[in-house]
């Protein structure tokens, strides 16, 4: 897991843990990096089955 990754992850968790879904602005803001740059790594947690997002629920699911 690359730092960014590592950076996402995290975010996502705490924000996940009060209900809110962070916003690719929300994570643009706090990592620094582009919407390009964020959607890649994101997909390499869900390709590497760290993150996974719940459809019905709406939320995201953690290893």
């Amino acid at each position: 897991m690359t730092d960014l990754e590592r950076k996402l992850y995290q975010i996502i968790y705490n924000m996940s843990r009060f209900r809110k879904n962070p916003s690719i602005e929300d994570l643009k803001r706090k990592t620094g990096q582009d919407e390009l740059t964020i959607r890649k790594a994101v997909k390499n947690l869900i390709s590497q089955k760290e993150l996974e997002w719940n459809k019905e629920k709406q939320e995201w699911r953690f290893k």
